[in-house]
């Protein structure tokens, strides 16, 4: 799954298709993500000393990473993500529809390294 925490998505299916947000944390086991102010549920919370009012807190809720699709930073248009070594080894994810460098994802690797 090449979505990282803060990038940028579209959400492309569901009750929330068409909303734009950033990405605040990924579970890569279960392959879902939690976006800030998508999928948004109430939860309901029994008074305590924590929480002396009680009452519905609203939080967001995880979606499948299949649901959400990375917007490419030049164009502001969802895209598809590769992944391509540098010509020192390193190792980048960037946009398939601009070519642009979505940033560095792994060290030098002087088997990828082109001499």
């Amino acid at each position: 799954m090449l979505i990282r925490e803060n990038d940028e998505v579209l959400i492309i299916a569901g009750v929330d298709k068409g909303s734009r947000g950033k990405v605040l944390r990924v579970d890569r086991e279960k392959r879902r993500v939690i976006i800030e102010g998508v999928n948004k549920v109430h939860k309901h919370v029994r008074r305590s000393q924590k929480n002396p009012q009680g009452g519905r807190l609203s939080k967001e809720m995880p979606i499948d990473a299949s649901n959400v699709m990375l917007l490419d930073p030049q164009t502001g248009k969802r895209t598809r993500v590769g992944v391509r070594y540098l010509p020192d080894g390193r190792k980048e994810r960037f946009a398939k529809g601009s070519g642009a460098s979505l940033g560095v994802i792994a060290p030098p690797n002087a088997k990828y390294a082109n001499q």
